[in-house]
């Protein structure tokens, strides 16, 4: 029921993803949602407006500068009588023009003009979607709270096989119902979460890693997403789609880990549930080590990582009001999860067995002890999702239970 009677105002850009929105504007009616379009000449080339119109059953808008109606105030009314914007697909150009502020045809003018929630569905060629100028609009947009949906990886258009592929429809339906929805425990929160391996590179080809899948931590933001917080995700490199409705900022190091994590402040929760690296090698080599024949073996020196979890919990008046921190452990588990508590200062930390035999690295399980100034809280082995759950929830009371105390 989220949907019904919600105006969504669907801006369909040029890409050959377009195709898709035919679908998704039936989804939409088929929640009760009252879709409205917007079609730049670009997405023109892909859909027409009249199949628009006969799925939305109402006028298509196309033309910046039309004097049928409001003036030519169009691209002001189309923003103020939605209560959703979505753009699917958003092209690398449109993304720009809104990271800029260029106002240049219909679509970009509601954009800019627009006082509404703007959610981006991307899709675009992998090397375009890679391409640091998409990257750094890209982070300039959700900064300012832009929501955004995939982009999946697979087969492209194009031909080529990579990161851009426009999320499915049932992926951007999840999300616009998952914002409408947020009537949640966490409505009107902002989350923070780190997720999977950091990899510190050697040299251009080697690099120092660990075997974290980022399963646990994509589970808990999606998990903090459904109760209704906005969520920015930090994720090292996994091999796992991005959780829906969630901001996603993709990391290869514990530095650019940090970074991402305190551009992201101010949150009212942070849960680290990456696995970072706690060295990296102090002077990276330029150019692949080569291995010389009858030669010992090149000595790296290392250097500590900067501690993420830490730096949030000292972060004076950016602090998260919960800090919640991750100890992956093989031995002595709640001994060492507890003085991890004392020396990082967070709020708790959540305990678990990585040991070969747990299977928890790489795994869709696991076993978790909640370690916090009470005391420890034991649950039973589950599924990384339920895990992620009961987590979710826990942190939904706590934040709430804060609340009041002030």
């Amino acid at each position: 029921m989220a949907l019904v009677g919600r105006r969504v105002l669907l801006i369909v850009a040029g890409g050959i993803a377009a195709y898709k929105c035919l679908d998704l504007i039936r989804r939409l009616r088929e929640r009760g949602a009252r879709p409205r379009c917007v079609l730049t000449r670009g997405g023109a080339q892909f859909v027409t407006p009249l199949s628009l119109a006969a799925l939305t059953e109402d006028r298509v808008y196309d033309d910046l500068f039309s004097l049928t109606e409001d003036n030519g105030m169009s691209h002001i009314r189309l923003s103020r009588e939605a209560d959703l914007v979505v753009v699917a697909p958003a092209t690398a150009d449109l993304m720009a023009k809104m990271a800029t502020g260029l106002a240049d045809d219909l679509a970009s003018t509601v954009l800019l003009a627009s006082d509404k929630p703007i959610l981006l569905a991307p899709s675009m060629n992998l090397f375009m979607w890679n391409h640091p100028a998409t990257q750094a609009n890209l982070a300039t947009l959700r900064r300012r709270g832009v929501l955004q949906v995939g982009p999946g990886a697979g087969d492209l258009a194009c031909g080529e096989v990579g990161d851009g592929r426009m999320a499915e429809v049932g992926d951007i339906v999840a999300a616009i119902e998952a914002h409408f929805g947020a009537a949640g425990p966490l409505a009107g929160r902002r989350a923070l979460v780190t997720s999977g391996p950091t990899h510190e590179p050697i040299d251009p080809v080697r690099f120092i890693a660990n075997r974290s899948s980022g399963k646990q931590g994509h589970a808990i933001a999606a998990a903090l997403e459904r109760l209704g917080a906005a969520v920015t995700l930090v994720s090292g490199p996994v091999a796992l789609p991005d959780p829906p409705g969630v901001a996603v900022v993709k990391v290869e190091t514990a530095v650019e880990m940090k970074e991402a994590c305190f551009a992201a402040l101010p949150a009212d929760v942070a849960v680290c549930a990456a696995a970072v690296a706690d060295w990296r090698v102090a002077e990276q080599a330029q150019e692949k080590r080569k291995k010389v024949e009858g030669a010992p073996p090149p000595t790296l020196a290392l250097t500590p990582n900067p501690d993420i979890l830490a730096g949030l919990a000292a972060a004076g008046g950016r602090r998260p009001r919960l800090v919640v921190g991750f100890a992956a452990e093989t031995e002595n588990l709640i001994g060492h999860a507890q003085a991890k508590l004392a020396r990082k200062g967070c709020d708790l930390i959540v305990a678990n067995d990585v040991s070969p035999a747990a299977g928890t690295f790489g795994g869709d399980s696991n076993t978790v002890h909640l370690v916090g100034p009470d005391g420890v809280e034991s649950w039973p082995a589950l599924p990384k999702e339920a895990v992620a759950a009961r987590l979710a929830e826990w942190i939904a009371a706590r934040l709430a239970a804060v609340v009041e105390d002030r």
